[in-house]
């Protein structure tokens, strides 16, 4: 997932004019004789069991046949402009939620119904809506969450400020950097892990709640003073940390290995985990020492329709039926993913799984991840930002401040400032 997130957000936006041009071009399909008893849907690999089952109940209700491809779901967003135009683009996929609007303006999806059966909340709406236009049905939710080590902590922190004791711990003192602490790790110079310190604070991306780009908010008293946050752990914690390409590697084994009693990641991280027999708890993220909440990105995945789909009410009548309460309980059972819908989210925290549990309460105070294209322009000037701070470089100021210069310039190149 983690990798989902990273990825798409990093190729977000860059179908760009030419694939729009194609579209625009070559137009929607006009083949009013095919039949609408009859779908194709893609999805990952790891979505197959749930989709035969899905399938074969959608048909026995509707009558519609639904023909299961298999495969990278990033690779299949990937080729879309192309399989829209040549007539091979599958009837309904899966795509996260920051690729759906750009996407969706792009022209490469088509717009969707939001059925009430479907029970949406703002967060998750606000996820696949672009320009006031759906172009997803809201399918997963995930953010960041907690994991602690039982074995090292009878319970889970409840601020940071209790982390900051236990980094005062000489148990965690790391061996070969006399000063050095690993009682807590995360990976902030990762800016999907540290937006949660800059939001808490009052930094944003962008106004409007995501939506405009020209007001960048990254800059701001509060993200700086997130980042400030952010370099007080770093002085406590091993040079590694700091190594963009390593430190994530860096947490997980320090982890494992029962040198460090708490991170922050993904729910992607529990499989890793359970595999490597660690006894660990998960929690919500500890509240700031401002007293607020850490509010990390809300993301996850949505149904959508691509442009070129040649059966487009059937997508339309398979999207409503995957979102519906009965389907999004059962693709939680199988993927053990927290459900959209929060009729089913009820259902799966009924289960009394901690990571769901986790997930679900962090994602109260999540901020929608923005899904304009612009946001392809923050990623690596906020990661070079977080950087050129925690390592003293530059002061949290000027990085903040050379990092929004930037940010607008590529916007003003790539989008005219629109």
């Amino acid at each position: 997932m983690k990798r989902t997130i990273l990825r798409s957000a990093a190729v977000l936006g860059t179908v760009g004019f030419a694939s729009l041009l194609l579209v625009a071009c070559g137009g929607k399909k006009d083949d009013t004789s095919a039949s609408e008893n009859e779908l194709t849907v893609y999805v990952d690999n790891g979505y197959k069991a749930y989709m035969e089952e899905a399938a074969k109940a959608f048909e026995k209700e509707s009558g519609t046949k639904v023909t299961i491809k298999t495969g990278d779901a990033l690779g299949g967003l990937d080729k879309l402009s192309l399989d829209n135009q040549s007539g091979k683009a599958p009837d309904v996929m899966m795509a996260p939620y920051d690729r759906v609007g750009g996407l969706g303006n792009d022209g490469q999806l088509a717009e969707v119904t939001l059925n009430k059966d479907s029970k949406t909340d703002k967060t998750t709406e606000s996820l696949v809506t672009n320009g006031g236009k759906v172009y997803g049905a809201p399918a997963v939710i995930e953010t960041l969450v907690l994991y602690y080590n039982k074995d090292l902590m009878q319970e889970a922190p409840k601020t940071f400020g209790e982390l900051e004791e236990l980094a005062k711990d000489s148990k965690y003192d790391f061996a070969d950097e006399a000063g050095k602490n690993t009682a807590f790790l995360a990976d902030w110079t990762n800016f999907y892990y540290a937006y949660g310190l800059l939001s808490g604070n009052g930094g944003y991306v962008f106004g409007k709640d995501g939506t405009d780009p020209k007001d960048v908010g990254l800059n701001n008293q509060g993200a700086i003073d997130g980042i400030e946050y952010a370099k007080t752990w770093y002085a406590k914690w091993p040079k590694g940390l700091q190594d963009t390409k390593s430190a994530a590697n860096f947490i997980q084994t320090q982890f494992q290995s029962g040198k460090t009693a708490a991170i922050i990641d993904g729910p992607w991280k529990a499989a890793s985990l359970k595999e490597a027999k660690v006894n660990y708890g998960v929690a919500t993220i500890p509240t700031l020492p401002n007293g607020k909440a850490y509010s990390a990105f809300g993301g996850g995945k949505a149904w959508v329709i691509p442009a070129g789909a040649n059966h487009p009410e059937a997508a339309q009548k398979f999207v409503d039926f995957l979102t519906s309460t009965d389907q999004q309980k059962a693709l939680y059972d199988k993927t053990n993913e927290v459900p959209a819908n929060t009729e089913a989210r009820e259902y799966a925290v009924g289960k009394n799984d901690e990571l769901t549990a986790a997930v679900v309460k962090q994602f109260e105070n999540a901020q929608p991840m923005p899904n304009i294209s612009e946001m392809s322009t923050v990623w690596d000037p906020a990661a070079t930002m977080l950087f050129d701070a925690v390592s003293g470089k530059k002061s949290a100021k000027d990085a903040a401040d050379d990092a929004v210069k930037l940010i607008k310039e590529t916007i003003e190149q790539k989008f005219g400032g629109k």
